[in-house]
């Protein structure tokens, strides 16, 4: 298993799927703006949840809670009764812990670094650097089940089981991804993964990187 990706063929993946991108990426609220606060309770809603059933959702929650000390000074049981439809209990718990923690200690802003964000309750590396990344326009390149799955199918080689915690899967991210606008790349890969490098019966007969992807050439073997 090589795992020295020549840059070459880096090069032409980040170029054909910006291309595809371009025209397939999806478009949803929190795509459209820079507002960290904004992007941090969509990051909470995402959370193991498909993008266009967070979407109706969090239309409603930021009308009701446009601002940190909206949600802050918010009662408990209405947050948790607007997301019970997303399931996962918790999340409601930890984004409202969260909101007071902003308000508290970093006067209603919503921090700028990856080490301060991961600090706050329910915010993990992944969480943490899509915030950075699509915010705060840092390159931040991200990994959770679906990039890795692309990365793992093109470049032929498995990172760890769990895919988030794995540092070969994150070192590669970081290596493959471009030197700006990562926020936008990444987008691109969350989409192309949900629609067509899907976990079962991926679109392979259609997808733009087939004629270099290791999957491919190995399913024809």
């Amino acid at each position: 298993m090589n795992l020295n990706f020549d840059i070459n063929q880096i090069k032409w993946f980040r170029r054909e799927l910006l291309a595809w991108g371009e025209k397939h990426r999806r478009k949803f609220p929190w795509r459209n703006t820079k507002d960290a606060y904004a992007i941090l309770v969509a990051e909470f809603m995402l959370q193991k949840t498909n993008a266009p059933l967070v979407a109706p959702l969090y239309k409603k929650f930021m009308e009701q809670y446009p601002t940190v000390e909206a949600l802050a000074e918010a009662q408990f049981i209405d947050i948790k009764n607007i997301l019970q439809p997303l399931g996962l209990a918790f999340r409601a718990e930890r984004l409202y812990k969260t909101a007071k923690l902003l308000i508290e200690e970093y006067q209603g802003k919503v921090p700028n670094t990856e080490a301060e964000l991961v600090k706050l309750p329910g915010v993990g590396k992944y969480t943490a650097r899509s915030i950075c990344a699509n915010a705060f326009g840092q390159s931040k390149a991200v990994i959770d089940t679906n990039v890795a799955r692309i990365f793992e199918r093109f470049f032929g080689f498995e990172g760890g089981k769990v895919k988030s915690r794995c540092p070969l899967l994150w070192r590669k991210a970081e290596e493959i991804a471009p030197e700006n606008n990562v926020g936008m790349w990444n987008l691109t890969l969350f989409d192309f993964g949900a629609g067509v490098c899907t976990a079962k019966n991926p679109s392979c007969g259609k997808c733009v990187l087939r004629e270099r992807c290791d999957y491919v050439k190995q399913e024809k073997n």
